[in-house]
């Protein structure tokens, strides 16, 4: 059974997702490497990075950290005219530049791997306004999982053969959200519910296993169909 142990890296760890994904391979007898800002480690920090990667060798890399601004009830409201220029700054840095990053020290250190990235299904549409009560949602989210699409594309050319990198692009995810956002959600998609936080699961083991070894350079849309009209 040892033989079949999976060495798995999982940043974002303590997030809703991530939480999920290391629940899930540790079930399994997987030894899982939770990397998370709530844990002390800031991958913003490249000698970090840097040295932690090179402590730490694993076969795969599922990368669930980024910068969000969650629907909750204390948000501020504001549209794209107040955004603050840092803000955006700050999505990209987190989001694209410490992603590339993470990806390029594990592949430094490791061979014969994978790695799974996360968009949005806001990198590929633009939020919809009335699912914000008025407020936008911040430019900076989107353009930047826009960017995690062809960082995944770009990675999965220059690190091959060696290192495949895939890219999951979730829809919403079933969360604190509250009741109306829930149901305004729910109607603008085909499956007419969000997504339960287990249901990227199997597909995460798949794109870390041999199952999926010829599969490089791909998006997985799983978004129940909201991208789709």
């Amino acid at each position: 059974n040892n033989k079949k142990m999976k060495k798995i890296i999982v940043t974002g760890s303590e997030g809703l997702i991530g939480t999920e994904i290391c629940k899930y391979f540790e079930k399994n007898n997987n030894k899982v490497y939770r990397l998370d800002l709530k844990l002390g480690h800031d991958l913003n920090d490249e000698e970090f990075v840097k040295s932690w990667f090179k402590k730490n060798p694993a076969k795969y890399l599922v990368n669930c950290f980024a910068l969000n601004d969650a629907v909750q009830s204390d948000r501020k409201k504001g549209t794209l005219f107040d955004f603050p220029l840092e803000t955006f700054l700050k999505y990209l840095n987190v989001n694209l530049v410490s992603l590339f990053s993470v990806c390029r020290e594990f592949a430094r250190n490791n061979n014969k791997t994978s790695i799974v990235n996360f968009s949005s299904t806001y990198g590929i549409v633009s939020p919809k306004p009335e699912l914000y009560d008025g407020s936008h949602k911040d430019v900076g989210y989107g353009v930047s999982k826009a960017g995690v699409v062809n960082l995944t594309k770009y990675l999965a050319v220059h690190l091959a053969p060696s290192t495949r990198v895939n890219c999951v692009i979730p829809g919403g995810v079933l969360s604190k959200q509250n009741k109306k956002f829930i149901e305004s959600y729910s109607k603008l998609t085909p499956m007419k519910r969000m997504m339960k936080k287990t249901e990227l699961n199997e597909l995460i083991d798949y794109l870390c296993s041999e199952k999926s070894s010829y599969v490089t350079g791909s998006s997985f849309t799983v978004d129940g169909g909201y991208t789709t009209w």
